[in-house]
């Protein structure tokens, strides 16, 4: 009887990890937080555009390009021959760290994930949010769990930052900046400081293997490993300098070591400011440190020569990723099996990366000069209306491709066929507006790899519905600034006038063109922003009316799982899809929106739609979404929209077919049933219909059961005694002559798929064993009415293991099961479970990546215990 009285609290009990819920207080915290990392990229980048807008007042775009045209042939081979280098010595961050785990890979995969990680992250910024995400995503696949990949990302970004601060530190202490420049006076001490973390880390690795840190323990790698890292980083950083060295003028040749002294505190600087790719605020720093205030002959150069050094060390490797990323993915497209959840799941961010990526090269061409040569050609064989309405509709094209890039991570059909129409309307623009044939073959490339990839994007819900976080929000912003500073920066020789806005010439309409298009863009996003403040309110949790539960009866009634009649407890929302063809049932605590298992719904398309659905929900109101007790089934779908899997237990399910109280294993159950059954008891199944005439008797047994086991009612995964949620289901009762002594509300579908029971309980003083009793009759009843299968709920924590290579959570919830013994019956009710013969099936809750787990954890076992108060009772 010990483990009887938790048969029925199972289903709702989750282990706490920490205690109390969001306050206000902390909640606006939070908002605090999300908004900080952002802003201060937004304002650092508005800074950059600022001080390179004084830097470069006396500088005009015709200087710059001149400048560019010069470089000669054998200085952009040398290099590109640099930048090789410096890619293949990226790699070896990757092959080390492998082998620092003791997992090595062949050279040629490792080559190939190291180099697009760094592509990426080199271009986009953020290296370790970007190259560790791609880095999870490919080395998963090859073998590796989520530890090993978070040693080997660890692994590398160490090696990243020992590296440059090695460099810097030695070469401001050879090479002291030259006087004149901030920090020149501190050139040696400053050096002295960064030099020595790198060494102290060399040190310490020859005489300890570990470093405690607060609460955390750092392992520290061999003497030689270190040594590797930072050798391995510092010559990674000098090549990187190297590739810029050679592109500089000649008159600013004042020996590598000077160039080199500026260049690391610059990327340092960029590197510090979130800025992606340092944009704006590494350009800054350089033209400041070589002294090129109001000097336009020397400012003009400097400027060509990171442009090229952009164009080399950063968009050319990202082209070539994105073509080795592509033929990854044709072959996915010809062998099915490769086109896994992670790898699905890496496509359509791909895609909108390059959307994105096309959107502002649609911009910052807009925003400069056309190149004087084409422009005489595109005047002996176009008519100028042309050329103008060209160079307007490529920038809107440009805006919308930004707007569509959020669209394409999201899955929509509608994105996609948007994004696939306007990427071959800005190719023909941009041939049309000036000849730019390198524009028009990225955009057409990226058409041809977009074209076969339509299954990936499969949502058909509006647009104007997509939520908008606040990095794409500050992405959009900050390409459309960037593109206004460019017009500025292009035509500042030209004097504004409102008369500029109506002029129209091939020989000068240049400026006019960049502003008109510059406006078009800007309004263009303007009536998308409008139009999506028309989408629908945000959701609002109550509860669900009688028409609601009504709409859900039948999608309920169809859908194989019976534990779908939860909805009818009535404590949950109902959200429903567009077409109400299935629905989600949910409750909020704190900042966790907690559905209870995943959509209901027979069709598959409508049930991953809500999911999408309630995760833009979630988004608008700053919540985490979770779904408790999913199925292995439906994992796909919670991996395509980016939450992570913990599995919380297994479920017991009962194959009807088989089932029978014969041989040796059966026979306590068997003489149970049989005793009972000749000392007068009996089980009948009321109808629905006829339950309400009942509930004043089941009261009693129901309130004497909580009084005897000094229990509270739970809610969320488990009903309560409710009539107006007890009255929507058949009934089962136990009778002991004329005396009802144990009762089980049964959830029934109309496919015979399952049965179930939610609440079961019974009089104190019962006979021993009634609840077996009342478990086998139902079994067989279920048999007989047809059914497949008879589930007896979750038991949490069952199935975790604890090995060395299991995930954290894993370990944590495999301790608890094997010692918790003293706050829930967790291996006892597996073992009551176990005498039925079921089959286990796992189960998973899926929540938000990062480090809210604790408190969602918390918000969970709060919902599902009726309050924090309830967690810590029976």
């Amino acid at each position: 009887m010990g483990v009887l009285r938790r048969v029925e609290q199972e289903k709702v009990e989750l282990l706490p990890v920490a205690e109390g819920v969001l306050a206000p207080a902390s909640q606006r915290m939070a908002v605090v937080r999300r908004l900080a990392g952002p802003l201060l990229s937004v304002g650092m980048l508005c800074l950059a555009l600022w001080a390179l807008h004084l830097l470069a007042r006396e500088v005009n775009y015709h200087q710059v390009r001149v400048y560019v045209h010069s470089i000669s042939h054998a200085r952009v081979l040398l290099a590109a021959l640099f930048t090789l280098l410096g890619y293949a010595v990226m790699t070896l961050y990757d092959r080390f760290a492998l082998a620092s785990i003791g997992h090595p890979l062949s050279w040629r995969r490792v080559t190939m994930i190291s180099f697009i990680s760094y592509a990426f992250s080199n271009a986009v910024g953020m290296s370790l949010l970007v190259s560790g995400s791609i880095r999870y995503r490919f080395y998963i696949q090859n073998g590796l769990s989520t530890g090993e990949v978070a040693r080997v990302v660890l692994f590398c970004t160490v090696s990243f930052w020992l590296g440059l601060l090695a460099l810097t530190g030695a070469t401001l202490i050879l090479v002291p900046l030259p006087p004149g420049l901030p920090l020149a006076g501190l050139s040696v001490p400053l050096g002295v400081l960064l030099l020595a973390i790198p060494l102290a880390w060399f040190a310490l690795s020859a005489v300890r293997r570990s470093l405690h840190l607060w609460r955390w323990r750092v392992g520290l790698p061999t003497p030689a490993t270190a040594l590797r890292q930072i050798l391995v980083g510092a010559l990674d950083w000098g090549l990187a300098a190297a590739v810029l060295y050679v592109l500089m003028p000649d008159q600013l040749n004042n020996g590598f070591g000077h160039f080199l002294a500026i260049f690391v505190i610059a990327q340092i600087i960029g590197l510090i400011s979130h800025v992606p790719g340092g944009l704006g605020v590494f350009e800054a720093v350089m033209l400041a440190g070589f002294g090129a205030t109001d000097n336009a002959a020397l400012t003009a150069p400097i400027l060509g020569a990171l442009v090229t050094f952009r164009v080399i060390y950063y968009l050319l490797p990202l082209c070539t990723a994105t073509v080795l990323v592509l033929q990854r993915e044709a072959r996915g497209l010809r062998q099915k099996s490769l086109l896994a959840p992670w790898f699905t799941g890496l496509l359509p961010s791909f895609f909108a990366g390059l959307t994105l990526v096309s959107g502002a090269v649609l911009l910052f061409s807009g925003a400069t000069r056309a190149l004087p040569v084409r422009m005489a050609i595109l005047r002996e064989v176009l008519p100028l209306s042309v050329l103008e309405v060209s160079h307007l509709l490529a920038s809107v094209i440009g805006m919308l491709l930004l707007i569509l890039a959020r669209g394409l991570q999201r899955r929509l059909d509608a994105a996609y066929w948007l994004t696939l129409i306007l990427l071959l309307a800005g190719a023909v623009f941009s041939l049309l507006k000036g000849i730019d044939y390198e524009e028009a073959t990225l955009l057409t490339l990226l058409a041809m790899a977009l074209a076969p990839a339509h299954r990936l994007f499969y949502r058909r819900a509006s647009l104007f519905s997509t939520s908008f976080t606040l990095g794409w929000i500050v992405a959009i912003l900050a390409v459309l600034g960037c593109a206004a500073w460019l017009v500025f920066f292009s035509y500042k020789h030209v004097e504004y006038s409102n008369d500029l806005w109506w002029q129209f010439s091939f020989h000068h309409g240049g400026a006019p063109r960049a502003l008109r298009a510059l406006v078009a863009a800007a309004a263009a996003g303007m009536l998308f922003a409008l139009g999506s403040l028309i989408r629908p309110q945000k959701l609002h949790r109550e509860p669900p009316s009688e028409a609601e539960l009504m709409l859900a009866l039948p999608l309920i009634k169809q859908f194989p799982s019976a534990q779908a009649h939860l909805a009818l407890v009535g404590d949950k929302t109902l959200l429903f899809g567009a077409e109400r063809k299935a629905f989600l049932m949910f409750d909020t605590v704190g900042r966790s929106w907690v559905a209870m298992g995943g959509p209901v719904g027979t069709e598959a398309e409508a049930r991953r739609e809500l999911v999408w659905t309630f995760l833009e929900q979630c988004e608008r109101a700053g919540g985490w979404p979770v779904f408790y007790q999913v199925s292995p089934a439906d994992v796909d779908i919670y991996l395509e929209v980016g939450l992570n899997l913990l599995k919380v237990g297994e479920e017991a399910r009962v194959r009807l077919a088989g089932f029978n109280l014969d041989g040796k294993s059966k026979k306590v159950l068997r003489n149970t049933v049989n005793k009972l059954s000749r000392d007068g008891l009996r089980l009948e199944i009321v109808p629905a219909e006829g339950v309400a005439a009942l509930l004043p008797r089941l009261k009693v047994i129901s309130d004497a059961w909580l009084r005897d086991k000094n229990v509270r009612e739970k809610r969320f995964s488990l009903g309560s005694f409710d009539p107006a949620y007890l009255v929507r289901t058949p009934m089962a009762v136990v009778w002991q002559g004329d005396q009802a002594v144990a009762f089980a509300n049964m959830f029934l579908n109309d496919t015979h798929a399952e049965a179930s029971v939610d609440l079961m309980r019974h009089l104190p003083g019962s006979p021993n064993g009634i609840m077996d009793y009342l478990f086998v009759e139902l079994m067989l009843w279920s048999r007989e009415q047809g059914y497949a299968w008879f589930n007896l709920g979750m038991a949490p924590l069952a199935g975790l293991q604890s090995r060395g290579q299991s995930p954290l959570w894993n370990r944590f919830g495999a301790m608890v099961f094997g010692r918790g013994e003293r706050f829930y019956n967790f291996r006892g009710l597996q073992r009551y479970k176990d005498k039925f013969d079921p089959e286990w099936e796992p189960r998973y809750m899926a929540v938000p990546r990062g480090i809210a787990l604790p408190m969602i954890l918390t918000n969970v076992a709060s919902l599902i215990s009726g309050g924090l108060s309830g967690v810590a009772r029976r």
